[in-house]
């Protein structure tokens, strides 16, 4: 089975449960607060290793993130390619509402340490054919996308937060596009989802395309095959959808290379995703395989 490099973030999440989102001038009093590891390349290398792949997690952590280290190396990925420097670990402060919605803003610490020199060094150890995943809350972007086509990587993009600098990436070098419904409109410039598949198909041809429609399901087109359509996974209550996104990408991306057909790999993703917004926090909600199953 391929290897998968995650070249990603890693963060410490502040979680406030809120009766309600704040709202400008505002002073607003949380009913409870729990700290838990996250950051979406973390939540995702979780999720892979969960699920049974073989992953690297390659990134940087100040001093104050060791634990999160600790915790990736419980779970099973393999942590060579991860650096301690001398930035804090960035960190999220996230609001969950009663309806287990959320809100979150980013402070991008360690994550915006990585240079494109630490790329060229951790993709050279990976061969042909292994698969880099990526989404968009660490620096160097561009150069690791260019450097991973070199090395004849397959490359898997989660384009969150989708911000201005995404369209200046090297975007002809993704071979699956993971995005749930904002993200593909922004990058689309559509509004509903047939036309976000459609509009994303003509630019990107010979890519998958994976948009997810929270609990709509998911609508996706293997490598410019006619869309497909599967359906959510109903849960009796939702209590934290923050790492629902990360879930399902780890997992589909785990059952692709065991061998899965797409369908399939996309319903095991959403049933993975189903049981994550049914429990708190970020990776702490992350199924392992045997639940899923």
């Amino acid at each position: 089975m391929p290897r998968v490099l995650n070249f990603g973030s890693l963060n410490i999440d502040h979680v406030y449960r809120v009766p309600h989102f704040v709202q400008p001038k505002e002073t607003l009093s949380s009913l409870d607060y729990q700290r838990f590891a996250g950051g979406k390349g973390f939540n995702q290398s979780i999720a892979l290793a969960r699920a049974g792949a073989d992953v690297a997690h390659a990134g940087c952590i100040g001093a104050d993130g060791t634990w999160l280290r600790e915790l990736l190396v419980d779970s099973g990925a393999n942590v060579a390619h991860l650096r301690t420097v001398a930035t804090p670990t960035g960190h999220a402060i996230i609001n969950v509402s009663p309806d287990g919605q959320n809100s979150i803003v980013l402070y991008g610490g360690a994550n915006r340490a990585i240079t494109p020199g630490m790329a060229r060094e951790t993709i050279a150890t990976f061969k042909p054919g292994d698969f880099l995943l990526l989404q968009n809350e660490i620096s160097a972007m561009p150069e690791i996308m260019r450097l991973a086509q070199k090395r004849g990587m397959n490359i898997v993009f989660n384009p969150a937060p989708l911000d201005a600098a995404v369209a200046t990436y090297p975007l002809e070098t993704v071979s699956c596009f993971l995005l749930n419904e904002i993200e593909g409109s922004q990058l689309s410039g559509a509004d509903k989802p047939d036309a976000v598949m459609t509009a994303l198909r003509k630019r990107f041809p010979q890519a998958t395309i994976i948009l997810t429609l929270g609990h709509d399901g998911v609508l996706a087109s293997d490598a410019g095959n006619e869309p497909i359509r599967v359906p959510a996974c109903r849960v009796e209550k939702v209590v934290d959808t923050t790492a629902a996104g990360d879930t399902f990408t780890g997992y589909y991306l785990a059952c692709r290379l065991r061998g899965d057909d797409f369908a399939t790999a996309i319903r095991t993703a959403c049933r993975a995703a189903a049981i994550c917004v049914t429990r708190p926090g970020a990776a702490a909600s992350i199924p392992k395989r045997e639940e899923v199953k």
